[in-house]
């Protein structure tokens, strides 16, 4: 009866985590909307969020951890209560990250609207892409579907080298719109800091299915 009860209490601190990761992937998405539409009601919005973000943080730390201490939890079980800390870390700075495009986006509410050399929407869609693909990954205990989220990341690396070097190129050629471009490159580097937590979260879920430490092999190879 007691291990029922423990497998109870872990697909709860699932449910959360994907709860909090629901949070997540909609302030990504508010975050990118009101930055194209340059929406101050969806900046406002974003920060809510973040909020609501940073509560539920606190509450899944503290279940994980009563987990820990109470359970004392061995092999697999314990590999999963582990990938959940990390990861509820992950999501949280996912937040943190969509609350700095918010702030991006206030600070040019009253700037000349300018079209930008960058698809950021395409940008926004490929690392919240990343992100549901992670948490799939989670849902289903599926390590070859985390394997492919780490291999997206090289993508979204590149698509934010080649906007930082668009923007760039902008300010030089029109330096009236260096606000706007610095903005612009900021924001960038915002979407590819989600994309790494998205990668992260893939990470701790390969942790957690094959008791293997992922972290480092993929700059390995490339060195």
């Amino acid at each position: 009866m007691p291990r029922i009860h423990f497998q109870q209490q872990l697909a709860e601190l699932k449910d959360k985590l994907l709860a909090m990761a629901a949070l997540a992937q909609q302030s990504v998405e508010s975050a990118v909307d009101a930055y194209l539409q340059r929406d101050k009601g969806l900046c406002k919005f974003v920060k809510q969020n973040e909020a609501a973000i940073n509560t539920a943080q606190r509450e899944l730390d503290e279940m994980a951890y009563d987990l820990l201490a109470k359970e004392q939890p061995m092999a697999v079980d314990l590999r999963f209560i582990l990938a959940v800390i990390k990861i509820n870390g992950d999501l949280e700075r996912v937040g943190d990250q969509s609350m700095s495009i918010a702030r991006r986006t206030k600070e040019i509410l009253a700037a000349e609207p300018v079209d930008l050399p960058v698809d950021f929407a395409a940008m926004g869609e490929f690392a919240a892409r990343m992100i549901r693909t992670a948490l799939q990954a989670l849902l289903d205990g599926d390590a070859r579907l985390a394997d492919s989220v780490r291999e997206m990341d090289d993508e979204i690396d590149r698509m934010n080298r080649r906007a930082h070097a668009d923007l760039l190129r902008l300010i030089q050629e029109q330096p009236r719109l260096t606000q706007q471009a610095m903005k612009g490159i900021l924001v960038a580097k915002n979407l590819e800091r989600i994309a790494d937590h998205a990668s992260n979260i893939a990470t701790d879920v390969i942790f957690w299915i094959r008791g293997a430490d992922v972290r480092h092999q993929l700059s390995t190879v490339m060195d």
